[in-house]
């Protein structure tokens, strides 16, 4: 059975640049050929939004020509197929995570605004593929809050302690074995609650903030128990930390690995695919490339 790749969507910018280089370096980890491809949007107005061109015509696509010779020297050790296709970008690169394991993409494309922090194409990759999506943000994000504790490798990863995904943390945990680091779990829990009495007047909580702290960590040692069995050689150290879950994130992806976090699971009132303004936050703030993994299938 053939190994599903990894895709690097690029477009000639400096930033689809970065998120081949990144990919490149995560198939040979994992063992999986390389599919890079280039969403050139010249279809016409009222033509499908995927229109697959020919292998002459990836021959023949100047963005993937500059992208072969940056890998002629990876030729022999790296196995790297060219696909060009022809559509509307936002709609086709979510439709090629449908075969791959992995869909990997820079910030901002070639015809972004240079002030956007994050392109309508990478928020559609995001929001809509079937397989986890790496976004590769520019060099130099600027992210407030201490630095990590500890040197060495990282893997940050968002736990939800009330309704955690299985998913995200299964993700992370198996980056952070095929990059020898460890895990950086964050669980984060409103503080400080704020309680009302009569209208414009606020009384002191009734809740210990130890008493849910520690709560907070039991659930979240909890999750990460049958994680850390199928890795064993993998730490993890999980942190309870009061207040704004992406503002936790962000300020630990300073020299981190990978990030990762998740995207709603769909709902009976809410069909849509839906990211969450944590998600959102980390992928537009996050100084370190942020994976977004879709959710796992529901338990019976």
């Amino acid at each position: 059975m053939s190994t599903a790749p990894v895709i690097a969507a690029v477009d000639g910018s400096q930033d689809s640049i970065r998120a081949l280089d990144w990919a490149l370096a995560t198939a040979r980890r994992r063992g999986a050929p390389l599919r890079v491809v280039h969403v050139r949007q010249y279809a016409a107005w009222g033509q499908a939004d995927v229109l697959v061109a020919g292998p002459s015509e990836a021959e023949g696509d100047p963005v993937l020509d500059e992208v072969r010779t940056r890998l002629a020297d990876h030729a022999e050790e790296q196995a790297v197929e060219y696909v060009a296709l022809e559509g509307v970008p936002g709609a086709v690169l979510p439709e090629l995570g449908l075969d791959a394991q992995l869909l990997v993409l820079g910030s901002r494309g070639r015809g972004g605004f240079a002030s956007l922090l994050l392109g309508s194409n990478g928020l559609a990759a995001a929001r809509d593929a079937e397989c986890p999506v790496v976004v590769v943000p520019p060099p130099g994000r600027q992210v407030h809050g201490d630095g990590p504790a500890e040197p060495g490798p990282r893997v940050v990863v968002g736990l939800h302690a009330d309704s955690p995904d299985e998913a995200v943390l299964a993700f992370a945990f198996a980056e952070a074995a095929l990059r020898t680091a460890r895990v950086q779990v964050i669980a984060a829990y409103p503080w400080p609650v704020q309680m009302w009495s009569a209208p414009g007047q606020l009384v002191p909580p009734l809740i210990d903030q130890d008493a849910v702290e520690h709560e907070t960590r039991v659930l979240a040692e909890g999750f990460l128990a049958p994680h850390r069995k199928r890795h064993p050689g993998v730490r993890a150290d999980a942190e309870a930390l009061p207040g704004d879950a992406a503002g936790h994130l962000v300020a630990a992806s300073r020299d981190a690995e990978l990030v990762v976090v998740g995207r709603h699971r769909r709902r009976l009132l809410a069909p849509a695919r839906m990211m969450g303004s944590v998600t959102q936050a980390v992928l537009l703030h996050a100084a370190s490339p942020i994976a977004v993994v879709p959710p796992g299938p529901p338990e019976e």
